[in-house]
């Protein structure tokens, strides 16, 4: 997927051919959907960038975005199984907006940001508590990024089939029961500003990843705190964008 996204419009026009040509299809049961960019160069994420989910933990709104990062070990596909470590007690769940990058940038401005995304995907930047908060020294690197800790899919949707990416309605259940309920537009940092901030410190590539925050309604800050065992079922779901259900085993 990094050699097509590559290719920039040439290669998005060449895949509009063959999708109009109603050929090269094959039966949705014949085929296990992977991620959709499985090896990208960067996964990089923004914390405490939903107004909601900086009150349910009652701190203040960010002033500039948070950043930190999964490793892409932690790629999973859209249906793969979540892998509960061993080493924690307090797996928990967290949907996200995803953007992926199309087109290389460094110091990218707000108002061209976008020219650099080629579309859009879910994403469960899964988390444990106890090594992102209380291990670790408290950095979040280690929490973030256990293998399977980052299932994403179900497509990779472009940009131009997407209404208006900055007021989509996102949820995520646990075994049915509805945890997370919001809109992208409680986005305290929309894409653009991201894409430019961080295009401050590092050189975005055709196929880098955004994860751009998660709403309220995770399981660390409910009263009592809720956390993923073996068995149970995630499903993540944006408006436009598809739904990813991962199993924790």
């Amino acid at each position: 997927m990094r050699e097509f996204l590559r290719t920039g419009a040439t290669g998005l026009a060449a895949a509009q051919r063959a999708l109009e040509s109603g050929g090269h299809r094959v039966p949705r049961g014949a085929v296990q959907l992977l991620a959709p960019v499985g090896d990208p160069e960067k996964v990089i994420c923004v914390g405490l960038n939903y107004r909601d989910h900086c009150l349910e933990q009652d701190v203040k709104v960010p002033k500039e975005p948070i950043i930190f990062s999964k490793f892409p070990s932690a790629i999973i596909g859209p249906f793969d199984d979540i892998v509960h470590p061993e080493d924690s007690t307090e797996v928990d769940w967290e949907v996200e907006l995803a953007a992926v990058i199309g087109k290389n940038g460094r110091h990218i401005q707000e108002a061209s940001a976008m020219e650099h995304v080629v579309g859009f995907t879910v994403a469960n930047d899964v988390s444990a508590r106890d090594w992102q908060i209380k291990r670790n020294g408290r950095q979040w690197l280690l929490g973030k990024t256990f293998d399977t800790f980052c299932p994403l899919g179900p497509a990779l949707v472009t940009k131009e089939a997407v209404t208006d990416v900055h007021n989509l309605r996102i949820s995520c259940s646990v075994n049915g029961r509805v945890m997370q309920d919001s809109s992208t537009n409680q986005l305290i940092f929309p894409l653009p500003r991201l894409i430019a901030w961080v295009s401050r410190f590092v050189t975005l590539v055709p196929g880098d990843i955004l994860l751009t925050g998660t709403p309220p309604g995770v399981g660390a800050f409910r009263k009592p705190p809720v956390f993923l065992k073996k068995g149970d079922e995630v499903r993540c779901e944006i408006e436009e964008l598809g739904v990813i259900c991962n199993k924790v085993v």
